[in-house]
């Protein structure tokens, strides 16, 4: 793939980049979320492939499953942000993905920080508040009382068991 650019727009953007500096950080951002996006829409994929037994388009005897498009998904990923999926289905709606976690929207690292963040005395109103300038999407106040509840209810079990 050839990119043509002229020498007036590549003066514009150093220009542009000279003006505001952090504008590079961003448009690299930018790529890393698309990149693992595509990363994990082309694993969900191969995923699906190996479960329908098939590579997409080839065509089998009987009334096996075929796909059935997909379904755009969020996920927000610690150092990342957040990652726009494509996730793949089948028409029989059986398959499931094991590279996201089903129902979750962000990744089991980020409700650790914020379950820490919580025992230290933030509330979750400005937990909230703080996840977006942290990981570039707004938690709920919900989100983050749910995060701590899965936090106390592993660490009652940890007690109980270690009392056992």
């Amino acid at each position: 793939m050839k990119i043509k650019i002229s020498v007036p727009e590549v003066v514009n953007l150093i220009k542009g980049l000279q003006e505001n500096p952090s504008r590079i950080f961003e448009m690299a951002t930018m790529n890393v979320q698309k990149d693992v996006g595509d990363y994990l829409t082309n694993l969900m994929k191969a995923e699906l492939t190996h479960y329908l037994g098939r590579d997409e388009y080839e065509r089998s005897k009987g009334g096996a499953n075929h796909r059935n498009g997909s379904y755009p998904r969020d996920f927000c990923i610690k150092g990342i942000g957040e990652v726009a999926v494509n996730v793949p289905r089948d028409r029989k709606g059986q398959y499931q993905t094991h590279v996201l976690p089903r129902g979750k929207r962000y990744e089991d690292r980020i409700a650790e920080d914020l379950s820490v963040m919580y025992l230290t005395g933030i509330s979750t109103r400005t937990l909230s508040m703080l996840s977006r300038r942290l990981i570039g999407r707004q938690i709920s106040h919900e989100e983050v009382s749910k995060a701590n509840r899965e936090l106390t209810e592993a660490v009652e079990k940890g007690i109980v068991k270690s009392f056992l």
